[in-house]
């Protein structure tokens, strides 16, 4: 299997600077956005968001903050 001259390669994105690795990322998004309809999200998605919601309507589940989520998965994170 060829290699086609215009990929990027992972030993090239490693070279980048920053600023650019977050322009490709930018790019790579807009572009599987404007593929959505071609994306099918799991089974396990859906049933994910709907036990969340019977949780949520049961009292078990409250939402919080977005900071306090970001803190709570990053103080986990740090346990790890």
């Amino acid at each position: 299997m060829g290699e086609n001259p215009s990929m990027i390669t992972k030993e090239q994105i490693k070279e980048m600077p920053l600023d650019q690795k977050l322009r490709l990322m930018e790019d790579l998004w807009d572009d599987i956005r404007s593929h959505e309809n071609e994306l099918e999200s799991p089974d396990w998605h859906r049933e994910e968001l709907e036990a969340t919601q019977k949780r949520y309507e049961a009292g078990l589940e409250k939402p919080i903050p977005w900071e306090e989520a970001k803190r709570q998965l990053l103080d986990r994170d740090d346990r790890v």
